[in-house]
């Protein structure tokens, strides 16, 4: 070992070296803080960063070492200890970075591997041979480079600028109210925050699944059978159905339901406004005992209490509450800059303005479909163009790699 041409046995020395190295920092000074690369701390980091690997590269000829940083053997050994730190850290469960670890999980911090000493270390590394070379195939540039050059510069771009900005990246919870404008929002340690943007709800709405039908056990509300429950989903056309040895015949049904408590049961009749609840109206007939029941069924609301039926000792009919099939919000948005839109938010379709992206996020659930509060995230990340911009390049490689491979086959043949 360590004698020339240095191999793989050579790099992963250094890479042990490495992981030692930060094993000792992990120990002695905890685990390294990336929030300390904030604006402008990571672009003047950046810069540097660069302006070292320049100066590294200018050095190449009078250094093995550095000319060996280029070869393939220390590419691989760095990338194949990089990779099984990653494979450690998705068998162990992650905390957050802020979470205080104690005894020998903060030794080696993999409970928090991205702010771990070693992975930090090895990861530096990782990237610096990656700069090295594409600063060495840039400097003797040749055209059938070229796909080499994007995927690795690409490579490159993306993991720095994942790194760099990191500490600049903003992830917010708004909540909003119908008619009223909010700029204020909580960040991940619950501190409110001013924004240089407002959002006003101007309406919510919920998609809903039918409602749908299906037996408890009354002692221990679990659904029935125990082990595969069964449901009646009451679509526009249903009338009849089976449940276990019940056969249900449905006799009215009011979508849009308000109780009203009688002497002597609790009635439903038709009920336009807030707060309204499913309800129908049934007969259940056991085929095996001949056994009748027939009554209301409602999931409730809000307002309303929700209705079942007993149907013996021990087992009931309910009405679960319905599932949500789409949410989304309609909102107009306003910025410092004089700027006025109108989007409609909902699950993975979020609003993009001025580099914050707005995500639906949650609602009321105890209001449900009438629920006047809308939350949102507010998600704001100025290196993403970086990134997306190295993800792109290597796109671009391998589509130029590709069609320069058709292109040596067909000049071959």
């Amino acid at each position: 070992m360590w004698q020339k041409p240095w191999g793989y046995k050579e790099g992963f020395a250094i890479c042990g070296g490495l992981f030692l190295t930060g094993t000792f920092l992990q120990i002695t000074i905890g685990k390294c803080e990336l929030s300390i690369l904030s604006y402008p701390m990571n672009v003047c980091v950046g810069v540097l960063y660069l302006v070292i690997l320049l100066l590294i590269y200018a050095f190449s000829q009078k250094s093995y070492f550095i000319r060996w940083m280029g070869s393939c053997q220390a590419a691989v050994s760095s990338m194949v200890s990089v990779a099984m730190l990653t494979v450690v850290m998705g068998l162990i469960r992650q905390v957050k970075s802020d979470v205080p670890l104690l005894g020998a999980e903060s030794w080696l911090g993999f409970s928090q591997m991205l702010s771990a000493c070693s992975f930090v270390l090895l990861f530096l590394w990782m990237i610096t041979l990656l700069g090295l070379t594409t600063i060495r195939r840039i400097h003797h540039f040749r055209w059938c480079d070229f796909p080499f050059v994007l995927n690795h510069l690409g490579l490159f771009l993306a993991l720095t600028g994942a790194i760099l900005g990191n500490a600049d990246m903003e992830r917010l919870r708004m909540t909003t109210k119908t008619g009223q404008a909010e700029w204020r929002a909580l960040d991940e340690n619950q501190k409110m925050r001013e924004l240089p943007l407002a959002i006003e709800l101007q309406d919510f709405t919920i998609d809903e699944y039918p409602p749908k039908l299906m037996l408890i056990n009354n002692e221990t509300g679990e659904a029935l059978p125990s082990k595969k429950p069964e449901n009646l989903l009451i679509e526009e056309n249903f009338h009849t159905g089976r449940l276990l040895d019940w056969e249900i015949c449905i006799e009215k049904k009011i979508p849009l339901a308000a109780s009203v408590a009688t002497q002597d049961t609790l009635n439903f009749v038709e009920f336009h406004s807030m707060g309204a609840t499913y309800a129908v109206y049934l007969k259940a007939v056991n085929n095996k005992t001949g056994q009748q029941r027939e009554g209301w069924v409602s999931c409730g609301s809000f307002m309303f209490p929700y209705k079942a039926i007993r149907l013996d000792d021990q087992t009931s009919l309910v009405m679960p509450e319905r599932e949500p099939r789409r949410f989304a919000s309609e909102v107009k948005v306003y910025t410092e800059s004089g700027r006025r839109d109108s989007a409609t938010i909902e699950v993975n379709k979020p609003f993009e303005l001025e580099g914050w992206k707005i995500y639906q996020l949650s609602y009321d659930e105890s209001k449900g479909r009438w629920s006047d509060i809308s939350v949102f995230e507010l998600v704001r990340d100025p290196w993403l163009p970086v990134v997306y911009t190295g993800i792109w390049m290597m796109i671009a490689g391998a589509v130029c790699l590709f069609a320069l491979s058709q292109k040596r086959k067909e000049d071959n043949t």
